[in-house]
């Protein structure tokens, strides 16, 4: 490194699992798992379905699941943790 510089240790997250995912991806998650549809969670997120799209693609992928039921499953099991 440089003379006298810092050096800055930077966490990065996990590629899967429940820690892999974003606050943002969390929060559509968790209102997928509690029943809302992706418009729903966009209106209380305030936000586009499309959005709410991207962000659950994102989880799907991070947490091996394919389906909303899966993902209810996922996270009904953390809820018991």
């Amino acid at each position: 490194g440089a003379a006298g510089g810092r050096r800055t240790v930077i966490r990065q997250r996990p590629v899967e699992g429940w820690e892999a995912l974003t606050a943002s991806e969390k929060k559509v998650a968790r209102l997928i798992a509690e029943g809302h549809t992706n418009r729903s969670a966009a209106d209380r997120l305030v936000v586009s379905p499309h959005t709410i799209n991207t962000h659950l693609t994102s989880a799907f992928r991070k947490l091996s699941v394919n389906s909303r039921v899966q993902l209810t499953h996922v996270v009904m099991a953390l809820r018991e943790e």
